[in-house]
């Protein structure tokens, strides 16, 4: 009987616990979040979309990793921009490439080199394979933040 009330007591105590630790923060607590702007320029061909995947980890980004956000912009013009509410404060990088054809993949010829444009945070230039973490990875303060990307 004893035993059988301890572990009735135990997991009283887990299930009071797990809901405590479920509840949400108080308001005053919250962490504090940005909007991240990006600006695209040196579209060539005003058509398609910039497929966007933004990342918040080296091993996501380098590893092909799943991307924290992701978007697309619709391209009409030589520039474009793209917003990201809500993100929490601290590092990111991200990759872009231009969907000329709407296809919805980046189209590569035989050998797997990109036929479509692409482009990284940072302006970052690939060296035998896409830019690293490294290159391409800035701060997001809390607040408005912004970033430029030139296409090639």
């Amino acid at each position: 009987m004893i035993l059988r009330n301890l572990a009735v007591s135990t997991t009283m105590s887990a299930f009071f616990l797990l809901a405590a630790t479920a509840m949400p923060a108080p308001a005053a607590a919250q962490q504090p979040t940005s909007t991240l702007t990006i600006t695209f320029d040196g579209i060539a061909a005003p058509t398609g979309a910039i497929m966007i995947a933004l990342f918040d980890s080296e091993a996501a980004h380098d590893k092909g990793g799943k991307p924290v956000r992701g978007g697309m912009v619709s391209i009409t013009g030589v520039t474009a921009q793209f917003q990201v509410p809500g993100l929490s404060p601290g590092r990111y990088a991200i990759k872009v490439y231009h969907d000329i054809n709407g296809n919805g993949q980046m189209d590569s010829n035989p050998f797997g080199i990109p036929t479509e444009p692409f482009a990284f945070s940072n302006n970052a230039l690939p060296q035998g394979g896409p830019a690293t973490w490294a290159q391409a990875s800035f701060e997001v303060g809390a607040g408005a933040a912004t970033t430029a990307i030139t296409i090639r």
